[in-house]
């Protein structure tokens, strides 16, 4: 038996040559940002002319300085410590708050040791943000192609992330199958190893047991162990996790039904004493009032600036087929009230009585209603439901009372979804549980957005829903 080749220097090295590449872009994108603002500075005399006989000579300690505060803004930001590309506004969000903090650690630094330098001197408030907008801009779309090449280089074969699941029950069924599901996270699926001979629903390898662990990670040269137990013990998880004995290997744990059911955990104390948080509510206070104004302000905006697209539309339902422009469908919402949903309609007039909830190629889809409801159109009259207090523009997505009396009784802490508004948008549509899919994993990310709000989350949310309606794919709108 011959031994297998020795990996390619690409191989070997993959880790740091994509690192390498992202430092490369950066730098690279920072100062062509740089240049162009120097160039636009020239060019506009606003917020006043600028001053004769400086050079671009002039600016380059300036440029440095901001080279060094971006980049370091962007590696304690763990930027450089990715494995798999960002997508979309994740890459938008981790980009504009890197930049932002490293122009403003570039320009107080600059304030106080190179105030007497020529170019300093001229640093112009226009300058400033020129530089700031395309630092940005350049950043986005250098990464941006970083990502389709370092995608190509996993297509190909390099940097994938072998991963072997240990586990059992339903968890370990959603992870296979996200991971299925999701080719571009540049994972294979080495195989699972099934807990206490519990066996998985879905088609991967069965490796062996929990005691052949160590042999078959070296054997299969394994990058990644998810651990994925229903109901797992301290005990459970120890045994595994101790025959996970090599330094290089990477584990991750995938929350239990225990986990779903307390929430976020965060560690709180009492006098000295530490306590464990099970729950706790970021939405309250002042913070529910920030929240009412970036919604009546944005639903607001975008009510006026797409009213004649709106009228557009209503015009062409009613050409396409019979019945009335907008459907109302009563939901629930924040502490169990019910409220009218209005959305524009995509279905048949008797749709509903063929059926409530959709599917797949839905036989009772209008020509026009399939192409909305697949980039979410149907939705924007509910920006009306956000403006008169019914809904936010980000939340829980609201259900029918029916079902709701149905989903309380099997998934703990479901009604809870109802401590806030319900949304146009959530946190678990932005992650792909939209239409068709599981209810159970839906609450989970609904409960997280509750625990974990911030305007920050918020924008992000929005951000991402935007770039999946023109630059995304929805697999489950429909």
């Amino acid at each position: 038996m011959t031994a297998p080749a020795p990996p390619s220097f690409m191989r070997r090295n993959y880790a740091s040559i994509v690192t390498l590449s992202l430092l490369l872009s950066d730098a690279g994108s920072i100062s062509l940002g740089f240049y162009t603002a120097y160039r636009l500075r020239l060019a506009i005399p606003l917020p006043e002319k600028a001053a004769e006989g400086l050079t671009f000579g002039d600016f380059l300690p300036l440029l440095g300085l901001q080279l060094v505060s971006i980049i370091a803004a962007f590696f304690f930001g763990r930027m450089y410590h990715r494995r798999r590309t960002r997508y979309g506004s994740d890459e938008l969000t981790t980009i504009f708050s890197g930049v932002s903090i490293g122009m403003l650690l570039s320009i107080a630094v600059a304030s106080l040791l190179l105030k007497t330098t020529s170019g300093a001197y001229d640093y112009s408030r226009g300058m400033v943000v020129y530089s700031w907008l395309l630092t940005i801009v350049f950043t986005l779309f250098f990464r941006g192609l970083q990502g389709r090449l370092q995608r190509l280089l996993q297509y190909l074969g390099y940097g994938r992330t072998r991963v072997v699941v240990v586990g059992s029950g339903d968890p370990a069924v959603a992870v296979l199958q996200r991971i299925a599901q999701t080719p571009r996270l540049g994972y294979d699926i080495v195989g699972m190893l099934p807990f206490d001979g519990a066996r998985a629903t879905i088609g991967v390898p069965l490796l062996g047991s929990i005691e052949q662990l160590p042999e078959i990670l070296a054997r299969e040269s394994v990058d990644e162990v998810i651990i994925a137990l229903a109901g797992a013990s301290d005990e459970d998880m120890l045994r595994v996790i101790s025959r996970c004995d090599r330094s290089s290997l990477s584990i991750k744990v995938y929350p239990d039904l225990f986990q779903i059911m307390a929430g976020q955990m965060t560690m709180g104390e009492l006098g000295g004493l530490p306590l464990l948080n099970i729950r706790d509510v970021a939405l309250r206070g002042w913070r529910v009032t920030l929240k009412r104004v970036v919604d009546v302000i944005g639903s607001s905006i975008f009510l006026v600036l797409t009213s004649p697209i709106l009228l557009v539309l209503a015009l062409l339902i009613k050409l396409d087929s019979p019945g009335p422009v907008f459907f109302a469908q009563e939901r629930m919402g924040l502490d169990g009230r019910k409220f009218w949903c209005i959305k524009f309609r995509s279905m048949r007039r008797d749709a509903e009585r063929l059926g409530t909830w959709t599917t797949k190629d839905d036989p009772r889809r209008t020509r026009l209603g399939s192409w909305m409801r697949a980039r979410n159109v149907d939705e924007f009259p509910q920006f009306i439901n956000v403006l008169v207090g019914d809904m936010s523009l980000v939340g829980p997505r609201p259900e029918q009372p029916r079902y709701v009396e149905e989903f309380r009784k099997q998934i703990p802490r479901y009604m809870e979804r109802h401590r806030e508004k319900s949304g146009i948008t959530g946190w678990a549509q932005v992650n792909g549980l939209r239409g068709d899919t599981s209810i159970e994993e839906r609450t989970q990310f609904d409960l997280w957005y509750i625990e974990n709000w911030s305007v920050w989350l918020d924008f992000k949310i929005i951000f991402q829903t935007i770039w999946r309606m023109f630059g995304g794919k929805e697999t489950n709108a429909y």
